[in-house]
């Protein structure tokens, strides 16, 4: 007889798309003497395993230098959230080879590029939608639309500047010749100084 046909499995919707060498979170559910609580478990995923009836994931974390795994099912009630701290950049999909090693070997490069199909969780989607309403906040306001009068007055035309009166030309010298005029005399008239008018001088006093 299959256990599945006698109880309905429902998969656990608060656990993200994880891959092995993340960095997690998990919040699990501690019932003690009739108490429950939620007891975080950080550590590196270094393995995945996927069965019929949901598969599970093994969490590894190193407590006063002892090595410490914890397997979560992915269907499991008890797990209350999982939050994905960051993406370790890893070629294997099992990584036993990190039981062996400690402090600075046991670290991973981390991943500067997001996996595709990977869904945010519910945090970064709160922050991205506040840092939006705080750019929209930060953003000048638009300026008001013209009003109809203002509207009236583009369309209606401007008024033609007056044209100034061209400048009399002057006359050539072959004009001036046919008329009668010296062509110098107009310069010569320009060139000549004024005369000052004469002083009058003083006549001596007759002496009587």
């Amino acid at each position: 007889m299959n256990i599945q046909s006698l109880i309905e499995i429902k998969k656990n919707k608060k656990i993200p798309q994880i891959a092995p060498g993340d960095t997690v979170r998990v919040s699990a559910k501690v019932i003690e003497s009739g108490k429950e609580r939620i007891q975080p478990f950080q550590g590196v995923v270094i393995r995945i395993k996927q069965t019929k009836s949901g598969g599970s994931f093994t969490v590894r974390r190193i407590a006063y230098g002892v090595g410490v795994e914890r397997t979560f099912p992915f269907n499991s009630p008890l797990v209350d959230r999982v939050e994905i701290l960051r993406h370790g950049k890893v070629r294997r999909a099992k990584l036993y080879y990190l039981r062996g090693r400690s402090g600075k070997a046991a670290r991973l490069k981390e991943k500067r590029l997001a996996r595709i199909g990977l869904q945010p969780s519910a945090e970064e989607v709160a922050q991205a939608e506040a840092e939006a309403a705080r750019e929209k906040e930060s953003l000048p306001e638009a300026p008001p639309e013209n009003t109809q009068a203002e509207a009236t007055r583009a369309e209606a035309p401007k008024p033609e500047a007056p044209q100034a009166e061209p400048a009399p030309l002057k006359k050539t010298e072959a004009e001036a010749t046919k008329s009668g005029e010296s062509p110098k005399s107009e310069s010569a008239k320009a060139e000549a100084p004024k005369a000052e008018p004469a002083r009058a001088e003083k006549q001596p006093k007759e002496e009587k």
